[in-house]
């Protein structure tokens, strides 16, 4: 009976273990996005139970996950840093390059509006976000860089643009103030994009 009643519970542990951490990861997930729109909205110092509310979870789960502001900051930051890149390899296998780069220009001007929410707490000299602009440039650059890389190559786009110089001038004109992600910024993005264009030649890679 004792091999029974084993055999009875150790299912029970190596299933319920998954579950747990599954759940883990689905209040994670709701926590970060309520975050990500809290931020954006009311700026990263919003009362942690309106964010805990609306990710549906309570204020124990939010503290036991993240114990300070700037855990949680940096980890939305990188949430979305990492959303971001990920969508240029996806984008570069199911678009053309000019395509490809284009979309993925356009979702990174949508990333620095949500960024908003998070610019004074990263601006703020706070030693724990100083390894945040790194995180940016580390994974941006390269992103980018190979968009850039297959537009130049297929004729598309023109050569010698340097992937941070384009990262910081669609930065400048989406933290312009007054300017929303609906209203103007997306207009000048796409003059931008236009401009890349200007002098493309194919094979200049």
């Amino acid at each position: 009976m004792a091999t029974a009643v084993e055999q009875s519970e150790d299912p029970g542990v190596e299933t319920g273990a998954p579950r747990v951490r599954a759940d883990a990861r689905r209040n994670e997930d709701s926590l970060l996005e309520a975050a990500k729109d809290i931020f954006a909205e009311s700026g990263v110092d919003a009362p942690a139970r309106e964010i805990a509310s609306r990710a549906g979870v309570g204020v124990g789960t939010l503290y036991r996950r993240f114990p300070s502001r700037a855990d949680l900051v940096i980890a939305v930051f990188k949430r979305e840093v990492d959303a971001c890149t990920a969508e240029a390899e996806t984008l570069a296998q199911s678009h053309a390059p000019d395509e490809a780069l284009a979309l993925w220009l356009r979702r990174y001007t949508r990333f620095i509006a949500t960024k908003r929410g998070l610019a004074q707490a990263l601006h703020s000299g706070d030693p724990a976000f100083q390894a945040l602009p790194d995180y940016f440039r580390q994974n941006f650059e390269p992103a980018l860089a190979g968009l850039l890389k297959a537009a130049v190559a297929a004729g598309a786009v023109r050569a010698g643009i340097d992937p941070y110089d384009l990262l910081r001038a669609i930065g400048n004109l989406a933290s312009v103030k007054g300017r929303e992600p609906e209203g103007e910024t997306p207009v000048m993005v796409e003059l931008l994009i236009d401009g890349l264009r200007f002098r493309a030649a194919p094979g200049k890679a």
